[in-house]
């Protein structure tokens, strides 16, 4: 429905029906209701005026008409003998979760009563028809109808009523005027066959309870806590436009100089993002509360923590609302998760494809935020007072962003000295001691198993690529492209069967009796400074500021465990950029893959470099001041909407720049980089 309450559908045809009598029935009709005669409801299912009904929907209505699913009753409004507006009701929507989680019923309660539902599956008023409040009063004359009119055709007696409101098109303000009651929006996907597929347009979920004992007679108790819809949504609506005159980042976007349009598109288009995860969260009230949040990581505020994201995008009475909203909120944030994964899935992923994974800390003055101890903290490069969290990332040809994350927690968490700080922190009673690279790789395995995101690669750097143990429960079927450490020992060649070889054990031999027959250990920092090493110059990817270049050396070695040498060869890669720095990687990647698509993986891993880099910079990772598990995760969850929505921001502006402007042209679109950013050279600390 229209801000005035009557729709205003697109004519699909100007074209009548062949059968109508007269060209009257379409002349203009507007004025006050009052002024005209009573509105007249009649069902015409299986009636002589069933085709007028589907003629008209079929030509005005946006979804046009197909044969409605299940028990059906279709109803034409008239004034003065003219149809005014067209409606029909039919079987609910087999899954819904926001209306699931308001009447709360379980999947076995759900397919007894099901059939106690109904949807309002068209509304259509005619286009030449500009009355206000009609579409509100022909809604209360047929809810008053349906309810009796399902009985007596079906013998079903109704409970509730359900709609969708594609908000792109129309507010919903009939719905709100006739007293349907606002649950939330729908996840944006589509049956098709006997699956869902993604389109992206979530619809607002409305709905009218016809019997108010309806839980009673299911026997549950609503999920979700009852609200005022009407003044959270007043709320949500003055929080957008809030956000128009927001003050974002002029670096979003490195290459494009934003004008004030440019603000006002990005503003839009963040509450267009940010609908898609409606159907996470619990209440209304969180949509505002999750877009304030979202808002202020990615907005030009010099602290993004709670308090003053509160005070720029809501009032002083909300900083504790946002506060409890991310700590023990009753909203999903797995699902917020898994949906952000689908979505960006669906942008970037792509067969030659890699799964990234490393640790970033956030230096911390105090004690008593989960999780932090004295650690190696990279961003200060030295052990200091820090969380560490470990992140698993994607990055393709298309782009890169992070898909999910979990804190480590040091050992020493677990002692009985530390109980009172994990139960204070909401730390969660069945969690074990993991270390990072057991963290990464459940972590790993569970995005696998997803099966979104196509991988030919898992890259890391050398925390988890100096494990052993990591790299041999990675997930069958993926190469790995493992950072390690200058000091990891190597074979150039697989000692022969039969001849002496000290693992380190017992009794040394002679010296000279091993050097006979069997070769000795390496470190790859030997095996790079030797004469005997050879490089080749590659250019490595193209950057902002020209081609990134390196000598590469690539040889087949086998590992050293315990002094003794793995049964399976492995390519060594040794990176060496213009500025003398030099990095090491080994990978199980076959012996006649091509050096070219090795060294073209080594540049994959700085994705998720990018990601701390962007998520440092402009979405506030490191800016937080939460104290509790769940409220870390939760805000880490943000970052990554925040990353992707950046992704998709310039990815748009890239596209742009590149038919719309030439490079130094005076729209400010200078030439855009390969990955959306400056690719660094080497590999940074976080």
């Amino acid at each position: 429905m229209t801000g005035k309450d009557f729709d205003t559908i697109p004519v699909i045809s100007e074209s009548q029906p062949s059968f109508w009598p007269s060209p009257f029935l379409t002349e203009p009709l507007h004025g006050p209701l009052q002024s005209f005669a009573p509105v007249k409801l009649e069902g015409v299912s299986q009636s002589p005026s069933e085709p007028l009904w589907d003629s008209l929907v079929r030509q005005y209505h946006y979804l046009g008409y197909q044969n409605l699913l299940g028990h059906r009753l279709k109803y034409l409004a008239f004034m003065q003998d003219r149809p005014v507006a067209a409606l029909s009701f039919s079987a609910p929507a087999l899954k819904l979760r926001v209306r699931d989680r308001y009447i709360g019923w379980s999947a076995e309660q759900r397919k007894l009563y099901l059939n106690h539902l109904a949807n309002n599956s068209r509304f259509l008023i005619l286009p030449w028809v500009q009355i206000p409040h009609l579409a509100s009063h022909v809604l209360a004359l047929s809810i008053r109808r349906v309810k009796q009119d399902w009985e007596r055709h079906f013998q079903i007696p109704l409970w509730l009523l359900e709609t969708f409101v594609d908000p792109r098109r129309f507010p919903g303000t009939s719905y709100k005027a006739a007293n349907w009651q606002g649950l939330g929006s729908t996840g944006g996907f589509a049956k098709q066959g006997m699956g869902y597929t993604y389109h992206g347009a979530g619809k607002e979920v409305y709905v009218y309870v016809l019997d108010p004992d309806f839980r009673q007679r299911i026997g549950c108790e609503p999920l979700l806590p009852l609200h005022r819809p009407l003044r959270s949504q007043k709320k949500v609506e003055e929080l957008a436009m809030i956000l128009r005159h927001a003050h974002w980042s002029p670096d979003l976007v490195p290459w494009v100089k934003l004008t004030e349009q440019d603000i006002q598109g990005i503003s839009q288009e963040l509450i267009h993002f940010h609908q898609q995860f409606h159907e996470c969260y619990g209440r209304l009230e969180h949509h505002r509360l999750g877009l304030a949040y979202f808002s202020g990581l990615l907005s030009n505020l010099e602290a993004k923590s709670v308090e003053p994201i509160a005070l720029a995008f809501l009032d002083d009475h909300t900083v504790r609302p946002l506060q409890q909203f991310l700590k023990v909120g009753r909203w999903d944030h797995e699902e917020m998760q898994t949906k952000h994964q689908v979505l960006l899935a669906d942008s970037l992923s792509s067969p030659g494809g890699m799964i990234t994974v490393d640790s970033c800390e956030f230096p911390k003055k105090g004690k008593e935020s989960v999780g932090v101890a004295r650690q190696y903290c990279g961003a200060v490069g030295k052990v200091d007072n820090c969380q560490s969290g470990v992140f698993i990332g994607y990055c393709s040809s298309k782009g890169y962003g992070l898909l999910t994350s979990q804190l480590y927690m040091p050992q020493e968490w677990f002692s009985p000295a530390y109980a009172k700080r994990r139960k204070d922190t909401w730390v969660p009673d069945n969690l074990p001691f993991q270390t990072k690279p057991q963290i990464a790789l459940a972590l790993i395995k569970g995005i696998v198993e997803k099966n979104l995101f196509a991988a030919r690669w898992i890259g890391c750097d050398a925390t988890f690529g100096s494990d052993p143990a990591f790299l041999d429960s990675l997930p069958k079927g993926i190469y790995y492209l493992a950072n390690v450490r200058s000091n990891t020992q190597i074979f150039l060649r697989k000692p022969k069967v039969g001849l002496p070889l000290y693992s380190g054990k017992g009794r040394r031999p002679k010296r000279r009796k091993i050097l006979a027959g069997q070769p000795q250990p390496k470190t790859i920092a030997q095996v790079a400074k030797s004469r005997k090493t050879v490089w080749q110059p590659m250019i490595l990817a193209e950057g902002a500021k020209g081609p990134i270049r390196a000598d590469i050396a690539c040889l087949r070695v086998f590992p050293a465990h315990g002094g003794l040498p793995q049964d399976t060869a492995v390519w060594l890669l040794v990176r060496r950029t213009p500025d003398g720095q030099i990095k090491y990687a080994l990978s199980n990647a076959p012996e006649e893959m091509p050096l070219s698509e090795l060294a073209h993986a080594s540049t994959l891993r700085w994705g998720i470099e990018q990601c701390f880099e962007d998520g440092k910079g402009y979405a506030g990772m490191g800016k937080y001041e939460h104290r509790s598990w769940p409220a870390w995760h939760r805000h880490m969850i943000y970052v990554f909407l925040a990353l992707h929505f950046l992704l998709r921001l310039r990815l748009r502006f890239k596209k742009n720049s590149s038919t719309d402007a030439s490079p130094g042209s005076q729209t400010g679109h200078s030439r855009p980089p390969a990955s959306f950013a400056d690719v660094p050279g080497s590999d940074r600390n976080c």
